[in-house]
């Protein structure tokens, strides 16, 4: 009887738990006249919060707004972890998060630090200001969220990249990045002032928390250990990351976890939430 009682007891703690909420909206894009989904987790106590804190949150590429919720299973726990909203927008096939000059329906930098963002506000009970937002993602959505939080800086207050493509300029036949920017030998302008590595003039030191993350056998780790070295050399303070891995879900599964934990550290900082 006791044994019954016990694993009842255990049964009913499991459901009570707090558990994070996870829908999926539809925002139009007037930029590129359609319609993009989002996956959109909110924390247990979001009915009783007042404003809460956003972490957008990209996937990478051939990859789709449910990557995140499908393929690191349990991520979304730091929902309710870290008291906060996480947003997931689709990001396109290959978008690489720019508003491509080649391709007017691929205008994914308007989308996500404009369009969405002001959705997301009007929508849900969120801190209004670059303070209460964070902006990370996974190999070009690693690209995506350094490249958004530079140009933007008005709009997040912190930034992370997992595996991120940091460093476009040795890929050029890769990862169709030539349809967004036109081909590099024809317009290596494009892909120079498109690349991370080549925006750190925008920074000055503190004015974006950064965290960089990747594994040592990562086909991109050694232009993310160049991007930390000369964040180093310009003295922007920076948390960078390196340790076994490879360019995959396990990889990320564990990566997302330090991610959410520097970015409510960045959000206790700030004194918002």
């Amino acid at each position: 009887m006791k044994r019954i009682l016990v694993i009842l007891l255990s049964i009913w703690a499991f459901a009570s738990a707090p558990a994070a909420i996870v829908d999926t909206i539809q925002v139009y894009s007037q930029s590129m006249h359609k319609y993009i989904k989002a996956v959109i987790v909110t924390p247990d106590k979001y009915s009783s919060a007042k404003e809460l804190p956003v972490v957008y949150l990209l996937h990478g590429h051939s990859g789709n707004h449910l990557d995140w919720i499908n393929k690191a299973k349990g991520f979304e726990k730091a929902s309710d972890q870290h008291n906060l909203i996480i947003v997931c927008p689709d990001g396109g096939y290959a978008s690489w998060y720019w508003n491509s000059p080649v391709d007017p329906g691929s205008q994914y930098e308007t989308f996500v630090s404009d369009e969405l963002v002001k959705a997301i506000d009007a929508k849900y009970k969120t801190i209004k200001d670059r303070k209460g937002r964070a902006i990370t993602g996974l190999s070009m959505g690693g690209h995506g969220a350094l490249y958004l939080a530079i140009r933007h800086q008005d709009v997040y207050g912190a930034a992370g990249s997992m595996s991120g493509g940091v460093d476009i300029r040795p890929f050029p036949d890769n990862w169709e990045m030539s349809k967004q920017l036109g081909t590099y030998a024809e317009y290596p302008e494009r892909w120079e002032k498109n690349t991370v590595i080549n925006m750190l003039n925008q920074l000055t030191p503190n004015s974006l928390a950064i965290i960089i993350d990747c594994g040592t056998e990562d086909f991109f780790f050694r232009v993310n250990e160049n991007l930390h070295q000369q964040l180093l050399y310009r003295n922007i303070p920076h948390d960078f990351i390196a340790r076994p891995g490879i360019h995959n879900w396990p990889y990320w599964t564990n990566a997302v976890k330090f991610q959410m934990l520097f970015m409510s550290n960045y959000f206790n900082s700030a004194n918002i939430k």
